[in-house]
């Protein structure tokens, strides 16, 4: 009992002691925001919205939309046939750059078939590997390939390219040559 009584004897004088002591909180000085919105100059990691990218051996860009959500990047191509090779799946396709008219044919092993989700319903897409240069970089990649008709852009750079490599700000687009 005399252990508790002591205990609480220390504690009471410890509070006290607290409470005397009047701390003096000075508010930090915070400069004015930029109330204009102007683009910083960026690290060459940063990239925008839409960026340009070359698929090899093709000389001219095609604009794409990055998409953070997209776990593999995507090319719009025509005349996409499968055939057999060596008892392997191909395909055949064409890639025509819709800004300058310039057209490749190419012949590229199946990587896999895979689901693409989308909101109105799933799609089956071919996946192959694409030599293609993004942001003065040269890369071999995954690409599903799409009938991308009917969107904006020709193609959509996925996480495969931007992972590890790039921060996206949405605010920006074309920082790339």
């Amino acid at each position: 009992m005399k252990k508790i009584l002591a205990m609480f004897s220390i504690l009471s004088f410890l509070c006290s002691c607290a409470a005397k002591q009047n701390p003096t909180v000075v508010p930090a000085v915070v400069p004015n925001a930029q109330k204009t919105a102007t683009q910083p100059k960026s690290p060459s990691n940063i990239i925008g919205a839409i960026e340009p990218i070359y698929i090899l051996p093709l000389k001219s860009a095609f604009y794409a939309r990055v998409d953070t959500g997209a776990t593999t990047s995507s090319i719009d191509v025509e005349n996409l046939a499968h055939f057999e090779r060596d008892g392997e799946a191909w395909v055949s396709f064409d890639i025509v750059n819709n800004r300058s008219n310039e057209k490749h044919h190419f012949e590229k092993k199946v990587i896999k078939r895979v689901k693409i989700k989308r909101i109105e319903q799933e799609e089956h897409r071919i996946k192959v590997l694409m030599d293609v240069k993004f942001g003065g970089q040269k890369m071999q990649t995954e690409f599903t390939l799409a009938e991308r008709g009917t969107f904006d852009y020709q193609g959509l750079i996925g996480r495969n390219i931007l992972t590890g490599r790039y921060i996206v700000d949405t605010s920006l687009s074309y920082t790339l040559k």
